[in-house]
């Protein structure tokens, strides 16, 4: 009887046990994820293989075997889009949720007013914060992330070679050897070895790269060298039937000069004020005599081919179209390296299961797209911005997401997936529901607003716009001067080398454009006052300086 009794007990325990577990599991929220947030600096999506076979046609120009990783298992967002194709303004936008004209960084000399920002939110919700790299807004980060260490000097671009540092919580600035893609990287590793691992972290790297002035590092100064890049169909746009505007800009690849293409002497002294010069003095000796000697062929050849009278017109233009898109693939590589590194840290850290990996850009950028080199405009190659994630067990792998995305909704994403709240002011959405489902919500976004505001930067007008799956309506205009107005049909001409405006049957559709981005205007409280250029280049009024233009 006793026996019995004891048995019954135990099962009437292991019973209560199993159903009190149960309860406990089910009341015990998951694990929140980690998030490594990767940003690189005008990073065009031609360059990345993983868009070069899913958007082009299988145009590859160049392998990134390790972003494309992040694709393979994770998502590739096609329609992923920028609110201002410039680097400052679209950093804010990244940390606020905000268009410009909200958080107050119109170009890229704005002032940075310290307010909300999805980190500190995240901090207040308990995640440890971290920037490594690429700051670029001014004044440099204060209480935004809980450590921080960014690129300082060359105008908050940071240097390719041996950059200097500001630290949170040091004095001055501190000078380290090596490239800046590598020692971002290293320190980021550094600081996700060293965190509070009782907390769930956001660690944002940043990386310098492939913004000009190019310098590749060491081990892939040879690489593409015996490569010979494809010219984009519109190579050689003349801007026929579109806005004066475009013919007028000084992004053309024909005004590019010797020094970004690495193009100097190799024997014989550099002007130390030169542009070259002034990159080269901050090498080694070891690293200059590397960097000199794996340019010299190339050099030689060209000086020895300009002496002969054999580069000009369209040879010339070949040459410098070579010599600049090996240098650009190059830095790519170096971030695509590191890349790597982190990912394969996350495997050895056993955090990979856990952690949200994001690859993006600030914006597009055109590498010989229309005759161009640079951003600003609101053609495609420009206005869009690549966005690769990996969510291990919510992100079916290898999938491709159409869905018309910008970096509004980073920051709402971000505070999503922590459960932290989103604020009514943010103006961008969570990309969590098209994440966790097969296709986007039935109220998604079916249009994009557009805000260049720099107007006299490499000779731009200032650029506002709507865009739907299929068309564009782009306003080109300086405030109080003459405006024009292009329409773009991506369908019947995905290249963008006409406008349709004015042509049979687009009448109708220039008056629906017109309503929306006037809904848009709205939704997203735009006023009607411009911001001034002083306003605009508040950086340059703060210290007394004439602003852009003036």
């Amino acid at each position: 009887m006793m026996r019995t009794s004891f048995r019954t007990l135990l099962a009437t325990c292991v019973g209560w046990s199993l159903l009190l577990a149960g309860a406990l599991a089910a009341d015990t929220p998951p694990e929140r994820p980690n998030i490594l947030f990767l940003f690189s600096d005008d990073h065009a999506l031609s360059t990345i293989s993983a868009y070069g076979r899913t958007l082009y046609g299988g145009r590859v120009l160049n392998e990134t075997p390790n972003i494309d990783r992040i694709a393979k298992e994770g998502a590739i967002f096609t329609r992923s889009f920028c609110t201002n194709s410039i680097c400052v303004p679209s950093r804010a936008t990244v940390l606020t949720g905000k268009f410009s004209h909200k958080n107050g960084v119109y170009g890229l000399a704005s002032l940075w007013k310290p307010q909300q920002t999805f980190p500190k939110l995240l901090s207040a919700a308990g995640y440890q914060t971290a920037l490594i790299g690429k700051w670029h807004l001014v004044p440099q980060p204060t209480d935004e992330f809980d450590y921080w260490k960014v690129l300082s000097g060359n105008g908050g671009q940071g240097d390719y070679y041996n950059p200097a540092f500001a630290e949170k919580g040091k004095p001055g600035e501190r000078q380290e050897t090596g490239t800046s893609s590598d020692i971002i990287a290293a320190d980021s590793i550094r600081w996700l070895e060293q965190r509070d691992k009782s907390r769930p972290f956001l660690m944002m790297t940043q990386f310098k790269a492939p913004h000009v002035h190019r310098m590749p590092a060491p081990r892939f100064l040879s690489a593409y060298s015996d490569v010979k890049f494809p010219q984009p169909p519109t190579f050689h746009d003349d801007y026929a039937g579109r806005s004066a505007y475009l013919s007028k800009s000084f992004m053309k690849f024909s005004g590019m000069d010797e020094a970004a293409l690495n193009i100097f002497p190799p024997d014989k002294p550099l002007d130390p004020a030169s542009k070259t010069g002034k990159a080269l003095a901050r090498l080694t000796p070891e690293q200059r005599e590397s960097f000199i000697n794996s340019y010299r062929a190339a050099n030689e050849e060209y000086y020895r081919l300009k002496a002969e009278g054999k580069l000009t017109g369209e040879a010339l233009l070949d040459y410098k179209y070579q010599r600049y898109m090996r240098d650009y693939a190059r830095c790519v590589a170096e971030v695509d390296d590191n890349v790597g590194k982190l990912l394969q840290w996350l495997d050895t850290a056993g955090l990979a299961a856990n952690t949200i990996v994001i690859y993006c850009s600030d914006q597009g950028f055109f590498n010989g797209e229309h005759g161009w080199t640079d951003k600003r405009m609101m053609n495609e190659e420009s206005f869009m911005m690549p966005f690769l994630i990996r969510w291990p067990g919510v992100v079916k792998p290898g999938r491709k997401v159409e869905s018309m995305i910008q970096n509004i909704d980073y920051a709402p994403t971000f505070l999503d997936v922590a459960g932290a709240s989103i604020p009514m002011d943010m103006q961008g959405r969570s990309l969590v529901p098209i994440l966790r489902n097969e296709k986007a919500p039935d109220d998604w976004r079916k249009s994009l607003y557009y805000h260049y505001y720099d107007d006299g930067s490499y000779n731009l007008p200032r650029i506002e716009g709507v865009r739907t799956s299929r068309y564009k309506l782009i306003r080109y205009y300086i405030p109080g001067q003459r405006e024009d107005w292009d329409l773009m049909d991506l369908e019947k001409d995905p290249l963008e080398t006409k406008s349709f405006r004015g042509q049979e049957g687009y009448d109708t559709v220039e008056q629906e454009l017109r309503v929306e981005l006037a809904r848009l205007r709205k939704t997203y409280d735009v006023p009607d006052r411009e911001p001034t250029r002083a306003e605009v280049n508040s950086v340059r009024q703060s210290k007394g300086e004439p602003a852009k233009g003036d």
